[in-house]
C-alpha cells in the first residue's frame, strides 16, 4: 500500500516555528530515524533528501511503504498521542532534517494556539491518505 507523500508535508510557518526549536541532523550514510514501536522521542523535520517510511505486520510483512516529501513531519501521530511510532522512517544518505524534542514540541503548542491548529492539519491529512490508500487497495 502507498500513501500519498504530501499527506506529511506541513504549513511553511510551522515548519519555520518547529526549525527554530530544532536540532538540525545531516545523514552521512542511510540511517533509521526512528523504528515502528519505539516510543515518541520527538518529531523530525524532513528538509532535504530522501526519508522512507514503511509500516509493517508484527509478522514482518511489510504493509506500507512510501517516501516523504521535503516539508514533512515525520512521527507526529505518536508524539501528539504520546504513543509509539506507527511507521519506520529510514533517511537515505545525504538527507537533512530537524529533530523537535517531545519538550520543545509540546512548549511550542503550548504557547502558539495557531501552529497547534495547523499540526491538526496535518494529522488530519495523513488521517485523509490512509483512508484513500485503504480504499485503492
Amino acid at each position: 500500500m502507498k500513501l500519498d507523500p504530501t499527506a506529511f508535508v506541513a504549513d511553511p510557518k510551522l515548519i519555520e516555528a518547529l526549525s527554530r526549536r530544532a536540532i538540525e541532523l545531516s545523514c552521512g550514510a542511510d540511517s533509521i530515524l526512528f523504528r515502528q514501536g519505539d516510543a515518541a522521542a520527538g518529531l523530525y523535520i524532513l528538509h532535504q533528501g530522501e526519508v522512507t517510511l514503511t509500516m509493517a505486520t508484527p509478522a514482518g510483512e511489510a504493509v506500507l511503504s512510501t517516501e516523504a516529501a521535503p516539508n514533512s513531519l515525520l512521527g507526529l501521530p505518536g508524539l501528539i498521542g504520546k504513543a509509539s511510532y506507527t511507521l519506520t522512517a529510514t533517511a537515505r544518505s545525504g538527507a537533512k532534517l530537524g529533530f523537535v524534542t517531545r519538550d520543545d514540541f509540546t512548549s511550542l503548542m503550548e504557547s502558539d494556539p495557531l501552529m497547534g491548529l495547523m499540526v491538526l492539519q496535518v494529522l488530519a491529512a495523513e488521517v485523509r491518505a490512509a483512508r484513500q490508500a485503504i480504499l485503492q487497495r
